[in-house]
């Protein structure tokens, strides 16, 4: 029972740990690095808070030496998915009924262990099983888990705060419930964070959640698990599930109970997932919530009057940190003529000093693509610009899969604004430049509105207010996160919240109360106080 008003602990981000040579974190998670390569995990699904193995296991394996394995995980039949949706409803009325405090002050531990005895040990994991570097796995799977865990409390607060007006006589209040059902969770490989918050989010709300991580995230997931688990989660709130997504996907939403899909993932995957739902919504008890995050195909446009170094700059930051394996990583730039060969100096200056290999090394910028067939797919993109008369590759083009899943930084130059790779997302550390003349500067802004089905992020570079306000204007709709002189990638939680439309998903911004409101159903209440007892109106005389 409440018996306050309460102001939770005012959300502040997480500080990003530098990892210097002889620091004490580089020092600690290098260790940890090396216990957990070294060591092999079992990774067990969870379904009402047991961990269940059936055998059926697929081996985890790092991406930049895909031989040496570290461990396996349990694959689901459709027996274990119904049961996790059973187990989930069946303790759906009494997590909905745990005071939001409580709540609350579950996640808000999540955060604070995460920071502090969880932390080596989240990046360690990252590393190994999605090769990130020492830098972008703190910037994800500590600084930004951590944020979405603080500031999704605040937001809540915000949300419970927001209340309709009374007249005389009545009081008028909305309560914030959950939803009726489950929510399904489909979270993807690149980032740990929102692994974790897909689910986190909709349980914070009172929602219980059957979980399907990306098989390639099976490692870090677990360790989310054992976080949730630490920080009091009760069995069943969220349970966990691998395998076959087609089955797992049929099975759960062939279920009445069905109330809403958490999704970051493909754009065909998510309009194939909306389509399944609309056939079946005749068998729903509720109208699903549909909350996606999907592809993009995110520029660089840059003006005469831009930095040349800045707009390189841009481009090495925004396209290969993290093998470009970001859905807000730009792929595609349109560089004025004047400046392009300024910026095309730069750009081979600073790629040239990318170092490429195993995240264990700190000193890596590059490191593998997630699996072979990633690795395949953005190959035969490269091979085929190779041998494009409208492409040139002026960076890179190497690529190799022996012992990892490593592409070279690559820059292909075309004559076509609508080349291939100008309007396809690859996933991969691929940039492609179109160079357009001067004068033509607001034609090439509508190449960009124009040329692809996205609007996730975007960035455009210029030192002319009068050019950012007519280029800001005419990309209003071509993205939803949308960068002044700086890449378009690295939202930050409480600064910048995250989405696009389009193709790229429904907006619903992850990282702020927008995203929240979509895992509850308001009921509003109203009291009179003096109930009339004459049903005359004052009109009737």
């Amino acid at each position: 029972m409440t018996r306050g008003f309460f102001n939770v602990p005012v959300a502040k981000n997480e500080p990003v740990k530098g990892y210097a040579p002889g620091s004490s974190e580089r020092e600690e998670l290098l260790a940890t690095y090396k216990k957990m390569y070294s060591s092999n995990i079992d990774v067990p699904m969870h379904i009402n808070g047991k961990e269940v193995r059936t055998g059926n296991t697929k081996n985890i394996t790092p991406p930049h030496d895909h031989k040496h394995i570290v461990g396996q995980y349990h694959t689901a039949n459709k027996n274990h998915v119904n049961e996790a949706i059973d187990t989930a409803l069946a303790v759906r009325e009494a997590w909905s009924s745990v005071s939001w405090m409580e709540r609350a002050s579950i996640f808000l531990k999540a955060a604070e262990l995460l920071a502090g005895p969880y932390r080596a040990k989240m990046n360690a994991a990252t590393m190994i099983a999605q090769s990130k570097n020492v830098h972008q796995a703190e910037i994800d799977a500590a600084c930004e888990m951590i944020d979405f865990f603080r500031f999704n409390v605040q937001y809540m607060t915000d949300i419970f705060k927001d209340q309709p007006a009374s007249a005389p006589g009545i009081w008028n209040r909305v309560e914030y419930r959950p939803l009726e059902g489950f929510v399904y969770a489909i979270t993807p490989f690149n980032f740990t964070s929102i692994a974790a918050n897909l689910p986190a989010a909709a349980a914070l709300m009172g929602n219980v959640v059957v979980w399907k991580p990306s098989d390639h995230q099976a490692y870090s997931a677990q360790v989310i698990v054992d976080l949730f688990k630490e920080a009091g989660l009760p069995d069943g709130v969220i349970n966990v599930v691998y395998g076959d997504p087609v089955m797992i996907t049929d099975t759960v939403l062939a279920s009445p109970d069905f109330s809403g899909l958490h999704f970051t993932g493909s754009t065909y995957v998510f309009k194939e997932l909306w389509k399944q739902i609309g056939t079946n919504i005749h068998n729903y008890k509720t109208y699903p919530r549909i909350v996606g995050e999907t592809g993009g195909k995110d520029f660089i446009w840059a003006h005469n009057s831009a930095n040349p170094l800045q707009v390189a700059t841009g481009i090495t930051r925004g396209a290969f940190e993290f093998q470009g394996q970001k859905c807000s990583a730009a792929s595609r730039a349109y560089i004025p003529a004047s400046i392009w060969n300024d910026v095309r100096t730069h750009l081979e200056k600073q790629t040239s000093e990318l170092k490429m290999g195993s995240p264990e090394d700190p000193s890596n910028f590059i490191n593998a693509v997630i699996h072979e067939g990633s690795f395949d797919k953005i190959a035969k993109y490269i091979d085929n610009a190779k041998q494009d008369e409208n492409a040139e590759i002026i960076i890179g083009g190497g690529y190799d899969k022996s012992k990892g899943y490593f592409i070279e930084p690559t820059v292909i130059l075309t004559k076509s604004a609508t080349y291939s790779t100008m309007c396809t997302e690859l996933f991969g550390p691929v940039m492609t430049v179109y160079v357009y003349e001067d004068s033509d500067w607001e034609e090439s802004l509508k190449l960009v509105d124009e040329s692809t089905e996205y609007a996730l992020t975007g960035a455009i570079f210029s030192t002319d207010r009068y050019i950012v306000e007519k280029a800001s204007k005419a990309l209003e709709n071509a993205a939803g996160n949308f960068y002044i002189n700086d890449k378009p990638t690295g939202a930050v939680v409480g600064q910048q919240p995250f989405g696009g439309a389009r193709a790229s998903g429904t907006n619903d911004k992850a990282g702020s109360a927008q995203n929240l409101l979509r895992w509850t159903s308001v009921r509003l209440i109203k009291e009179t106080f003096v109930t009339p007892e004459d049903y005359k109106y004052p009109f009737l005389g």
